[in-house]
């Protein structure tokens, strides 16, 4: 907490999700001095600048990735910048590649130009799982903005700003996942649809996944991506137990809600990785997280990439969902109400 206290920081994609709940969680628990949240959705930004609008340490701006111009102003005088807007539905982006590139991409770029102008000291790039042998739009240009953060702190010369990534899994009742959708689908009976019973993820909550963004920020040594530690589950156990759960309390019997594949989306994956193969050779392990380092050293500098806690200086097998051992029935049911994700 002391790394943060009294800092000015900015959230980009302030209304998402993870956008939202690191907003939350910086002014509530880690005393910032002063937030800065953009995004491009007047709406929501309408919403969340009344819930905060007693809080002098908070100001919201609309704002667009792609204008560089209105990044580099808002990050004059900003210490830690956690860009977290991005353009995330698979079939959205697949069906416009060239808007996935001018938001995921060159918003990137357009970042790391901006907080180079301004000094700012650290850069956290919330990434995601779909960047490990991406499969679709989404995913590859998750993997090119990964590509630019780490070529930003290993190629620029005089710059002071430390920039790193976060790759995290499916975040559970966060806006598109699955667990809306199943919800949805059982409270007007079923049936629930699977794309495949076979299909594996890994799963982490919404406070989880904003645990990793902010603890990066506190370990980045440079061009790094921080990948999570969590869970595995098989998505037809998802479905079951919040057919258990849930079916009652919309007024069904839970025998009486099916089941239903449908089959595999273009470009969907039926397990998930986390980190590749080549990755693992040059991967450190935490007790939280792993560790991948660039696969290039800084052009102008030695990074020692010791961090407290380090566990090992290597790992053998790549993290993927396929090859873990899932959640019980039991455990997944505890989870999801560990973290309230069975309330409406």
């Amino acid at each position: 907490m002391k790394h943060l206290r009294n800092k000015s920081v900015v959230v980009t994609g302030c209304c998402g999700t993870v956008g939202s709940e690191l907003v939350k969680q910086l002014l509530e628990q880690f005393e910032v001095g002063h937030l800065i949240g953009i995004d491009n959705n007047e709406s929501e930004l309408f919403f969340i600048q009344q819930e905060y609008q007693n809080n002098k340490n908070a100001s919201f701006y609309l704002g667009d990735m792609r204008d560089k111009e209105k990044l580099t102003q808002l990050f004059k005088g900003v210490d830690v910048v956690f860009h977290s807007a991005a353009y995330k539905h698979v079939v959205l982006c697949e069906r416009s590649p060239y808007d996935a590139v001018q938001t995921n991409i060159i918003g990137v770029q357009n970042i790391i130009e901006a907080a180079n102008a301004a000094e700012v000291e650290r850069v956290i790039f919330t990434s995601s799982d779909k960047a490990v042998n991406p499969t679709n739009v989404m995913g590859t240009s998750k993997l090119m903005g990964e590509r630019l953060i780490t070529a930003a702190n290993n190629s620029y010369r005089n710059t002071k700003t430390i920039f790193s990534s976060t790759r995290f899994g499916n975040v559970l009742g966060s806006r598109g996942s699955v667990i809306p959708i199943f919800k949805n689908q059982i409270k007007k009976g079923g049936p629930v649809t699977l794309t495949d019973p076979g299909m594996t993820r890994f799963i982490m909550s919404i406070e989880e996944a904003t645990k990793l963004v902010i603890d990066s920020s506190i370990l980045a040594k440079g061009g790094e991506v921080f990948v999570t530690k969590m869970p595995v589950i098989r998505i037809k156990d998802l479905a079951e137990c919040m057919i258990e759960q849930l079916a009652e309390k919309y007024g069904h019997n839970p025998e009486d809600i099916k089941v239903e594949t449908i089959g595999s989306k273009p470009g969907e994956k039926l397990y998930e990785e986390l980190m590749s193969g080549e990755e693992t050779r040059r991967t450190i392990e935490l007790e939280s997280y792993f560790s991948v380092r660039p696969a290039f050293d800084s052009i102008y500098e030695n990074i020692d990439y010791d961090y407290p806690g380090k566990l090992n200086d290597s790992i053998d097998n790549p993290y993927n969902s396929e090859f873990e051992t899932p959640l019980s029935k039991e455990q997944l049911t505890a989870f999801l109400q560990e973290h309230n994700l069975l309330e409406d």
